[in-house]
């Protein structure tokens, strides 16, 4: 773990010399504040949860006309399947309630997390334990913690961590736990509040996912953590974040993103089929990734799927296509459905560092997202959010 240097200064004079015409005052008013350090941090950290939570309504459900028939727009947060008798249509899975409480406690409700968000909270909750003396993220500490709160899980178990429940309990190592997926399973939202080096942040979202160990999964995490980072600590809007990070990434990232923002082209531009169609968003994604034939009932689109071949240019295209939008970006994901919280922790944690925390709807805010409260009190006990926020009041009293 390095020192943590408090960057409220460099970050604002790096914001100013990339975006100098926001300095300039219109005829007619002012350009609006850039959000500051800590409100960025919180952006992100609020934004994944509640982006997530926008999502539990219509996860694992892949028909997007169904959603539309039966929502017509998810503005709210809503209980899994409420308007499809309590039921997603997980194609090849069947219809079912993927969050029902797995025997351990009521099923979830609106406002709440799926599985992704839980465990964006418990990492939070995790740093927060270990936040005094602060250091980097280490496995060992996390496992008694996760593998408590597996009793109380309400939420879809996947099979990784399944596999990885059973693994710990047969003694395997360490360094050998967690599964192939392929799944992208960005947990780390909260680190923003933590560590304020890149690395030690690139560190932590690769522990986080330590139920993950396949090659693209980890890249996928590694991708997300840099972009969000450089979002939120040298000023980057989103599309020049993801452009500089896809430079000095592996082959798969630079294709993966080339394949987003040609996407994002073609569905803005007039002049295509694509931009003209209806379910654009759920065309745009589903032709992004091939059909998976997993010998069930019916194929998968994995463009809507876990795998990171989809959800990570599909996360990306919902960045770029919406930037600047928050609400109409975590709106439009859960339009779409499938894996629906998977993009979401990787869209809002992005965008609500380029915009803020005070960029999140009332609607779907304090008071309506079950963990807001929480989730605030947990970063406020980590260091790099706590020590920002103790140098704001010292400000506020001079």
């Amino acid at each position: 773990f390095r020192p943590m240097l408090l960057r409220v200064a460099v970050a604002a004079t790096v914001g100013t010399l990339l975006h100098p015409a926001s300095c300039l005052a219109h005829t007619s008013h002012a350009a609006p504040r850039a959000p500051s350090l800590l409100a960025r941090i919180e952006g992100a950290f609020q934004g994944a949860l509640v982006a997530d939570a926008l999502s539990l309504a219509t996860h694992y459900e892949y028909d997007a006309r169904k959603i539309q028939r039966f929502y017509g727009q998810i503005d709210r947060y809503y209980s899994p399947g409420e308007k499809t008798g309590g039921m997603t249509h997980g194609v090849g899975w069947g219809a079912r309630n993927f969050h029902d409480g797995n025997g351990r406690g009521a099923p979830k409700g609106a406002g709440e997390q799926t599985d992704y968000g839980d465990y964006c909270l418990l990492m939070a909750e995790h740093w927060s334990a270990t936040a005094e003396p602060p250091r980097r993220m280490k496995l060992q500490e996390l496992l008694p913690r996760w593998k408590e709160a597996l009793r109380t899980w309400r939420a879809w178990m996947c099979t990784q961590t399944k596999q990885t429940l059973q693994q710990l309990m047969q003694g395997v190592p360490e360094s050998q736990l967690g599964g192939m997926s392929n799944a992208m399973a960005i947990r780390s939202p909260a680190a923003y509040a933590y560590y304020d080096n890149e690395d030690d942040v690139v560190h932590a979202t690769r522990i986080s996912m330590f139920t993950h160990r396949e090659t693209t999964a980890q890249q996928g995490g590694e991708f997300f953590a840099r972009v969000t980072y450089r979002v939120i600590h040298k000023g980057l809007t989103p599309r020049q974040a993801i452009e500089q990070v896809a430079q000095s990434s592996p082959k798969f990232i630079q294709q993966k993103v080339k394949q987003a923002v040609e996407k994002v082209a073609e569905a803005t531009d007039p002049a295509q089929p694509l931009s003209k169609e209806e379910f654009v968003d759920d065309l745009a994604l589903t032709s992004m990734a091939r059909l998976w034939d997993v010998g069930r009932s019916e194929p998968i689109k994995v463009g809507k799927a876990s795998p990171t071949e989809g959800t990570l240019p599909g996360s990306i295209y919902f960045i770029l296509k919406y930037e600047g939008d928050f609400a109409g970006a975590v709106k439009a994901n859960a339009m779409v459905g499938g894996d629906s919280a998977s993009r979401a922790i990787a869209i809002g944690m992005v965008m609500g560092a380029a915009e803020g925390v005070d960029a999140i709807p009332a609607e779907l805010g304090p008071g309506k997202l079950q963990a807001w409260e929480r989730g605030a009190a947990l970063l406020q006990t980590m260091p790099l959010a706590k020590r920002l926020r103790e140098q704001s009041q010292v400000k506020d009293e001079l």
